[in-house]
Formats: C-alpha cells, structure tokens, sequence
C-alpha cells in the first residue's frame, strides 16, 4: 500500500507538471472572421474572434484606430480598401492575422457629426443644392470643429453652428456669428420639420423678410409628438399637404411643424436620433445655453 501510494502520488505530480508545461509551450494563434468582404460607407462592422491560447489583443483597423477589445466593432466612415490586423498575445508570445475589407462610397449624401455627447450621421437633401453644398464645404474646411451647441430648447431643437462659440466664456450670450454670408433660402414643401430634421437657423422675418438663411448655423429638430388635428391646421393654414409617412412620423415620433415653410429643411438625422436626446436633455442657463458645454469635434463628409 505504501508504494502503491507513493506511486500514485508520483503520477499525479507528473501530469500536473506535463499539463503546465504543455500549456507553456502553446503559441498563441490570431484569427478571425467578418460577415463580408464589401460594405457601404459609414459601415459598422463586428469581428469575430477566433483566436486561440491568448488573453490579450491588438487590432489595426488601418485608419489610425486601434482596440483592445476580445470582439470589437469598428466604424468605416470613408470608402477605400483596407487591411485589419489582430495581434493576438500571450505573455511575450504572439501572432498574427490579416483579412482585408473594401468600403464603397454611400449612395446618398451623407455627413458624421462628431459630437462629445456622441456621433449622428445625416442626409443632405439634393433639393436644396446651396444649403448643402455649403454645408460640406464648412465641413470639409473644418469650420465646424469646436463649436457649441449653443442653444438647446428640450421638445423643440438643438442649435449649433456659431464660430464664437469655440471661445466663448461660460454663460456669453452667443447666437450672432457666422461666415460673413447667408444663403439664399430653400424652403420646399416637401420636406418638413419632423423629428431629426436638419435646417438653417435665420434672422426674423421683421429683419428678414427675405428669409435669407444663416451661413453656418443650423439646428436639428427634437421636437415633440404632433396631434392629426394641429397637422391639419397647419396644413389650411399653410396650404401643404403631409404624405402619410411624415404624418405618421409627426403623430408617433415628434417634429415642430409649427416651423414648416418657414425655415429651410436641408438634410436628416439616419442615424444617432438617441444623441439628439441626450443633449436636448442638458441642464441650460436662461439664454438655452447648456451649462456644460457640448461640442462639435468634426462634422466628416462621408464618401
């Protein structure tokens, strides 16, 4: 009984030690795998990771964007070819995986507007050639970079675009600076203020009768549910007519319609509608001016 024990006890402790030092001896191996090989700009895309023997990882989404994620998922905000690199680690060893991917152009005009309460993508309209137009040329200037949401009104809009913002003490009444222009207005009655609309801010009409459109600034609408009665009126009173959908949009999702063939329409929020609530949820001074500052980082012309 007492070798059988000893004997024993000696296997034991030697598969202990032939485990551990197998484990030791195994290199990690990077893999993994994408749903496609083509994809439509902005394209979120997961990556499944297949690796196996390593606990910690590296990715390069080749466009100066890295993660430490175990399955990360990475934004392509610009069409192009590009090649993603796993590395996959375990203690000093490593290895790694390559798959390229090929992002193609939107069909639409779209913009990402980077904001520090989060990222929106929108739409600009091609029948509103100027205000879009404009728009992307402010942004592909970097115009935009650093400027503040300087007037937010909960159930109504959120307001940006001013470029005394950026340096703008807390509490300055802000709301009077632009590029040195405005634009022709665009106002057409087929595009209207629901829910994540985009839209040029503008002086009065007793200052502005011609409804010309601020340069640079712009709001996005928050807005509130809309009742068929209130769309009616707004439609007698107007002389429009809402398709079914923006009625339907209006009654169920929100809008101001109260503004529409007032101000011009010229794009829409696709996606990031939750980013709109969030910020038309800050705590603002009398002016609407949020007490913490909510700022524009970039707004990038998707293409």
């Amino acid at each position: 009984m007492i070798i059988s024990t000893r004997f024993s006890t000696l296997s034991l402790l030697l598969g202990i030690f032939y485990v551990i030092s197998t484990a030791s001896c195994s290199s990690p191996k990077a893999s993994f795998s994408i749903e496609n090989q083509e994809y439509r700009a902005p394209a979120t895309i997961v990556f499944n990771n297949t690796s196996q023997n390593a606990d910690q990882y590296e990715w390069y989404f080749d466009d100066e964007q890295m993660s430490e994620q175990k399955q990360p998922q990475h934004t392509y905000f610009a069409s192009g070819r590009y090649s993603v690199t796993l590395k996959a680690k375990s203690g000093s060893k490593s290895s790694t995986a390559k798959r390229d991917l090929f992002i193609a152009a939107p069909e639409d005009c779209l913009v990402a507007i980077h904001t520090s309460a989060g990222n929106m993508i929108a739409r600009l309209y091609d029948d509103t050639p100027l205000h879009r137009d404009n728009f992307l040329k402010l942004a592909e200037e970097n115009f935009y970079n650093g400027i503040l949401f300087h007037r937010v009104i909960k159930g109504f809009m959120i307001q940006a675009g001013d470029p005394e913002s950026k340096t703008a003490a807390s509490g300055r009444a802000l709301g009077q600076g632009g590029p040195g222009y405005t634009i022709q207005h665009e106002i057409n009655d087929t595009l209207f203020h629901i829910r994540g609309a985009l839209a040029a801010a503008r002086l009065s009409d007793d200052v502005n009768p011609q409804k010309m459109s601020s340069g640079s600034q712009f709001y996005i609408v928050h807005g509130r549910p809309v009742s068929a009665t209130n769309l009616e009126n707004n439609e007698l009173e107007k002389n429009i007519q809402y398709d079914d959908e923006t009625k339907d949009i209006y009654i169920n999702e929100g809008g101001t319609p109260d503004l529409d063939m007032h101000y011009t329409v010229f794009g829409q929020i696709i996606e990031g509608l939750n980013v709109i609530d969030k910020i038309a949820a800050s705590e603002t001074d009398r002016r609407d001016r949020p007490i913490d500052d909510i700022k524009i980082i970039s707004i990038q012309v998707i293409k």
